[in-house]
């Protein structure tokens, strides 16, 4: 079902309301334009398009949608394709990217006759703004102080960084994990119904959650970030990773598990693939995508003086560059996810490819 009512500007609101309303949207446009970019595209999108509400944040000054995008087949054995930005609010730049992309995906859907077949084939289902509180606010937690991506029940397997890798003391300082008692926030537990309602039943599933803040170069993580070991169908992740270097050699990706840097407690991605992997039969591989923001800071270091500067490309010519950076590999993973069936390895490449990814990733040099 499609709402778009409450922010977009042909809404018919009572004339009460009308005036608080316009308010709303003034700041929505000022503090969360991204917000009113998604908006704009989903009304003009074509009529494919099925866009809903899945969750509501309220905050003092505005009631924000965190919106779903539905695009393609409707089938339930489709494989599937989820995209993810904005889980951090200061990460402006992943959801960005998510809106870059889909503005070229509708775009393109009305004259490419090739991708209208894909699609049929293919459920693309999109959350570009799934922290939109945070992201109004200009902080990395949610409203309630919770780092989002350190919030779901799972705990380290050995000593996690400190403080990075979740804490407990105080919301008031980053990585706050929230409380066992008070379960997972709203924002993920929004997530997770659409994870258990898409997911289960499908042959394959791939995830991609856009983020932005670690390292010189843009980083492909997978699980776990809670332990150093293994995951159980690591020799799909090696498929895919030769699949994408096969495709695109030139690329600058690191492709790698998050746990070769650090250990986090409540990792969402973590929790969704024991989850969804443990239940079925069918396949998923989550990824997240670390757009390295050392280097937009080296490039301009009085980026160091606005918050948001640590996070996303400042300069307009950088922006633009980091926005079309990623088309390929988001197109990548809709094909990937598409024609899975022509590269999962079987029983008879498993064995070989996982101890490729073991020596790749896990052995001890030396």
């Amino acid at each position: 079902m499609t709402e778009l009512r409450d922010l977009t500007p042909h809404a018919a609101i009572p004339l009460e309301q009308s005036s608080r309303d316009r308010r709303q949207r003034r700041r929505v446009r000022e503090y969360l334009p991204e917000m009113a970019s998604l908006e704009r595209m989903l009304a003009e999108a074509p009529e494919q398009v099925r866009t809903s509400v899945i969750e509501r944040i309220s905050l003092k000054e505005v009631n924000l949608p965190v919106y779903r995008v539905d695009i393609g087949s409707e089938a339930p054995d489709a494989p599937l394709l989820l995209l993810v930005g904005g889980v951090h609010g200061l990460e402006r730049i992943g959801t960005q990217v998510l809106l870059a992309w889909l503005q070229s995906l509708l775009k393109r859907m009305v004259w490419d006759s090739e991708l209208q077949i894909l699609l049929s084939r293919l459920r693309i289902t999109v959350l570009p703004i799934l922290n939109p509180g945070g992201m109004f606010l200009n902080q990395r937690s949610n409203p309630n102080g919770v780092d989002l991506m350190r919030n779901a029940p799972i705990e380290a397997q050995g000593t996690s960084t400190f403080m990075l890798g979740g804490q407990r003391l105080s919301r008031r300082l980053p990585w706050f994990t929230g409380t066992p008692e008070s379960g997972m926030e709203a924002e993920n537990q929004a997530l997770e119904k659409v994870i258990r309602e898409l997911l289960p039943g499908r042959p394959f599933s791939l995830a991609l959650d856009c983020h932005s803040g670690f390292g010189w170069q843009d980083q492909i993580w997978f699980p776990y970030a809670y332990r150093r070991r293994p995951m159980r169908k690591i020799a799909s992740v090696m498929a895919l990773k030769l699949l994408w270097e096969q495709a695109y050699p030139n690329h600058n990706y690191v492709f790698e598990p998050q746990s070769q840097h650090y250990l986090t407690h409540g990792d969402l991605w973590d929790y969704f693939y024991k989850k969804i992997n443990r239940e079925g039969p069918g396949g998923f591989i989550p990824l997240t995508l670390e757009m390295g923001s050392w280097r937009w800071i080296r490039k301009r270091p009085r980026q160091l003086l606005r918050l948001e500067g640590f996070f996303n490309p400042m300069v307009p010519h950088r922006h633009q560059r980091v926005l079309r950076a990623h088309l390929n590999l988001i197109d990548f993973m809709m094909r990937a996810a598409a024609n899975h069936e022509n590269w999962l390895p079987g029983s008879d490449m498993q064995p070989m490819l996982r101890e490729a990814a073991i020596m790749h990733w896990y052995r001890e040099p030396g």
